[in-house]
């Protein structure tokens, strides 16, 4: 299976269009210049790539510039006339800052005039998913849908996890890109670390630093024999990537750009190509000295012959988590066409390091096989490769892996949640009934407000303490749980350890390091606030980085923040990755805190918030949780070599999504009936073979009746039901992890868990499993999960023997 590229949309500092971005590039004309949508009073800079978006009132810059550049490849794509079904084409977008913008003013708000004076509405697209939410409303689109933020390697890593996505059979097409905004956290923190460069940046020759820009980068992903059928021309063709963890530093590269090598590598191996056959390196060229000195050794080493390399950065700036997508789109343009990018504002200068950076001037040449290198904080590398699509015809390896499959098993999971500080505490509490939300937080003007706050203290034994004083809070819970799973069923060899890949997933983000960086700028009223210990951490892959460091996990790395979906979608991914032997061991990690900012950012919302226990599907409001979850997922020849019990066997997945809008969720739980239904279809098993279903309901009637009303479109409502949220409260991106937890322990133990507060099953959903839970045999569950904005994954998972 060959997925091609038929449509491109892109918006940056040098166009509003594809066409004429493209057309810029070509000519070498630099975009950056004097920054008017950020105040830069007080930083090294003034300078930047700033994008001709028009502004709409209202609505943050983030979701303007992505849904122009989306709306632009459907339209070059004519997917209107494809005669796709909706509901099998995906959304996929990878960022970093998301709606950020929005946030920063929210935090302003609060902190000059108090939280009753501050703007609610300014959160309404708080999480990063909104975005995609945003985009599949406008388009129309309810296939898969999720939200990759590896900091300024999203946008490459986005785009892989929509090949997954096509090779499996999952989505017909996806609607793939990256998008991010200038943005005052992200000037103030590069400024902090002095990484910013007073004038226009010049990679690979003078690198004294980067320059910031804004924009968006989108492609439509269809199968090459599809998009040939209805007459439509290929683009370009996506033919695999690659992705490594340098398990090294927080911020800077391994300086023998080893896990750089490695993803380059992976990448040509899954598209079926060597060194030899490249003509063309798309840098990641960001012009700071480290990555200028180090990215270039990385390629010296893998290209015994280097290609050509060069960095757009050099005319756009770069655009952070949208990166990997917009340099995506010039490399399918400059496969199209024939044309080298250059690398502009080298002064006429030779690159240090001896590579062809193709200065000054575009050059003509069959460009063939480009590879794209998207790295990123965290130590977190990523690598595309995307050629002709006539010319080079060969079958992608990795896509004929993805068709044959192998077996995923589970053999470790860990739990955190409010009080419960691992295994023996959660599964405790469940078993009583007990919930573990009993921490409160004071908000200004609002009183005190339950909140299920976890004693970071007490889960940081065993964590080394030089670098758990780097962590924020979030990292701190990933890490702890890993911890937990570690002790639990063992740690890995230092070997197996070095191949261990990490996917994390969070449901809203880092909030405690962001609120604290924009405190210290909003207090000082400038740069001069701005603390470099706090900005590492800020982008959402952090805690992904510090696990990888703790325990030197130089896999496969990626990151997901989808909102309420977050564990099931990163177990997707992993799941995928494993089953087409790109990966034997992944540990998915899911974290998220539960600070003062998030209860305030909740408190004015009518109904959500409420002053007693979670009573799911009883009404009353959910109470906010921290909560973490680690799972190992294994091939079954690793699983059965290493000698590691088998807790359970990913059996099938759905991945949906409706037009419910950023924040909203639709009533009739269509959508989420569909989830589960191809849940069951890809486990091969019927409503009737279900022994229990994990929900998500969580006091909240907006979110519980749409679920009854998915449960019994599904034929699943007389199934015996769960609520774990009863005891574990709501914990976002963790939840449904922790649900799955729960299931594979009632699999283990032949206990229903019940669902605590809730004497009796009401009538609408009669198989309810009521407090105090019951005996019954589990060879299958289903976990369900929605994430607001209108997107569902459901899981089905089976005993290892059946």
């Amino acid at each position: 299976m060959r997925i091609v590229i038929t449509g491109l949309g892109m918006i940056s500092a040098v166009g509003s269009t594809a066409d004429e971005c493209w057309t810029a590039i070509r000519a070498a004309r630099s975009g950056i210049g004097t920054v008017t949508e950020v105040d830069t009073t007080g930083l090294i800079t003034t300078q930047g790539g700033q994008s001709p978006v028009k502004e709409v009132p209202g609505v943050d810059r983030c979701l303007t510039l992505a849904l122009t550049a989306a709306t632009e490849a459907v339209e070059h794509g004519r997917l209107a006339e494809a005669g796709y079904d909706p509901e099998r084409v995906g959304v996929v977008i990878g960022s970093s800052l998301g709606t950020s913008r929005s946030v920063g003013t929210f935090h302003q708000q609060w902190l000059r005039e108090g939280l009753r004076k501050a703007d609610v509405r300014l959160l309404k697209g708080y999480a990063l998913h909104s975005v995609a939410d945003a985009v599949a409303e406008k388009l129309g689109l309810g296939g898969p849908r999720s939200l990759l933020s590896n900091a300024c390697a999203a946008g490459a890593v986005a785009i892989g996890y929509a090949l997954e996505l096509m090779w499996s059979g999952e989505a017909d097409a996806v609607l793939v890109g990256g998008v991010d905004p200038l943005a005052e956290l992200s000037f103030n923190g590069f400024n902090s670390l002095g990484a910013l460069d007073s004038g226009g940046c010049s990679p690979y020759t003078r690198s004294e630093g980067l320059n910031l820009g804004e924009g968006a980068g989108f492609l439509l992903l269809e199968k090459a024999d599809a998009a040939a059928a209805r007459g439509m021309s290929a683009v370009a063709e996506v033919a695999g990537y690659g992705l490594s963890a340098d398990a090294y530093h927080q911020t800077a590269p391994d300086p023998g750009g080893e896990g750089a090598q490695r993803a380059m590598a992976a990448a040509l191996h899954s598209a079926g190509h060597t060194v030899e056959d490249v003509d063309y390196i798309n840098g990641h060229g960001t012009g700071t000295p480290t990555n200028d000195k180090v990215e270039p050794k990385a390629i010296k080493t893998l290209f015994k012959t280097p290609p050509p390399v060069s960095s757009t950065k050099s005319m756009i700036g770069h655009t952070l988590g949208a990166a990997g997508a917009v340099e995506a789109v010039v490399c399918a343009l400059a496969v199209r066409d024939g044309v080298l990018p250059p690398t502009a504002n080298t002064g006429g200068a030779e690159a240090p390091s001896g590579l062809d950076i193709v200065p000054e001037a575009a050059r003509e040449q069959d460009v063939d096989v480009v590879v794209s290198n998207s790295f990123a904080f965290g130590g977190n590398n990523a690598a595309l490769v995307i050629r002709h699509p006539e010319r080079v015809t060969t079958e992608p390896p990795a896509a004929a892996a993805a068709a044959a499959g192998r077996d995923v098993v589970i053999t470790g999971v860990a739990g955190i949640a409010g009080t419960a500080t691992g295994n023996d505490e959660l599964f405790a509490a469940l078993a009583e009934g007990a919930p573990v939300y009993q921490g409160e937080v004071e908000l200004d003007g609002f009183g005190t407000r339950r909140a299920g706050t976890v004693d970071f203290k007490a889960i940081a034994a065993g964590i080394n303490p030089a670098v758990l004083r780097r962590m924020d809070p979030t990292s701190r819970l990933a890490a702890a749980v890993v911890a937990e799973l570690h002790r639990a069923y063992g740690k890995p060899s230092r070997q197996e350890a070095a191949g261990t890949g990490l996917i994390f997933a969070t449901g809203l983000a880092p909030i405690t390091p962001v609120q604290e960086f924009d405190s210290g700028v909003v207090l000082a009223g400038g740069p001069t606030g701005a603390n470099p210990k706090f900005f590492p951490n800020t982008v959402v892959n952090a805690a992904a980085g510090h696990v990888a460091i703790l325990h030197r996990f130089k896999g496969i790395t990626a990151t997901v923040c989808s909102g309420g979906t977050s564990a099931l979608s990163a177990l997707h991914y992993a799941y995928r990755l494993i089953a087409r032997g790109a990966a034997e061991r992944i540990v998915v990690v899911v974290a998220d805190e539960c600070p003062d900012a998030l209860v305030a950012g909740h408190v004015k919302v009518p109904g959500f918030l409420g002053s007693s226990d979670v009573r799911p599907f009883a009404g009353g409001g959910t109470v906010l949780s921290a909560g973490a979850v680690a799972i190992a997922l294994e091939s079954t020849d690793a699983a059965r070599a290493s000698g590691r019990r088998v807790l359970g066997r990913v059996a099938g997945f759905g991945l949906t999504g409706d037009d419910s809008g950023i924040a909203g969720l639709r009533p009739d739980g269509a959508a989420w009936a569909r989830s589960m239904t191809e849940a069951l279809r890809a486990a091969d098993l019927s409503p009737e073979d279900i022994g229990l279903v994990a929900s998500a309901a969580m006091g909240r009637p907006a979110v519980d009746d749409a679920e009854i009303a998915a449960l019994r479109a599904g034929g699943l409502a007389e199934r015996p039901v769960t609520a774990t949220k009863s005891v574990f409260g709501e914990t976002y991106g963790s939840a449904p992890g922790l649900a799955l937890a729960a299931a594979l322990r009632a699999m283990a133990d032949g206990v229903l868990p019940g669902t605590a507060g809730v004497p009796d099953a009401p009538e609408e959903l009669p198989g309810l499993v009521p407090q105090g839970g019951r005996q019954g045999g589990v060879d299958h569950a289903l976990i369900s999960s929605f994430a607001y904005g209108g997107s569902y994954v459901s899981l089905v998972v089976s005993k290892g023997d059946v």
